[in-house]
């Protein structure tokens, strides 16, 4: 494993956005608005429900999110490929945090579970990502369950996500 800390704060994972985590060309997150979470919370390479790795993150609820006015007008909702690609997002920054070079990648995922909404009147979304299995071949590759959960209540599932780190081609 890399030294990095186990918990990041907003302006480290800014600081990830920008490529600076990480070192250029290898794992980084998405600026915002697309940042799906304000702090990781945990991270591992050996724990979680598999003992493979896990990462656990929060988003702070605004009710003025950009996604809330646009998804559905009079019926806001965060839209659940949002909370699919923060988990995304979580499972690249575990493979980067690892120490694995390249650039991440969503590969898929097996399953999509929606059981609840968020919605602006609540406060706290948690994700939660546990590995299944790590490859650290030439494409070095994550393959996660995941679950999104609003004020504790789980709203999101999935199974068999995948994400892969690839180092860019000289060109």
């Amino acid at each position: 494993m890399a030294d990095f800390p186990r918990h990041f704060d907003r302006e480290a994972l800014l600081a990830c956005a920008r490529g600076e985590l990480f070192g250029p060309g290898n794992a980084q997150l998405p600026e915002p608005p697309m940042l799906m979470m304000d702090r990781i919370t945990d991270i591992s390479g050996d724990g979680g429900a598999n003992g493979k790795g896990h990462v656990v993150a929060e988003l702070d609820i605004q009710p003025d999110l950009w996604f809330f006015p646009c998804h559905f007008p009079g019926n806001p909702v965060m839209p659940g490929c949002l909370m699919l690609d923060g988990l995304w997002q979580l499972t690249g920054f575990n493979l980067g945090w690892r120490g694995w070079q390249g650039q991440g990648f969503a590969l898929g995922v097996g399953e999509v579970k929606l059981s609840g909404m968020i919605r602006p009147d609540r406060k706290l979304v948690r994700y939660v990502v546990d590995f299944t299995r790590v490859i650290d071949r030439r494409l070095k590759m994550g393959v996660a369950d995941g679950r999104v959960e609003a004020d504790g209540e789980v709203v999101a599932e999935v199974k068999d996500m995948r994400v892969g780190l690839a180092v860019a081609q000289g060109g």
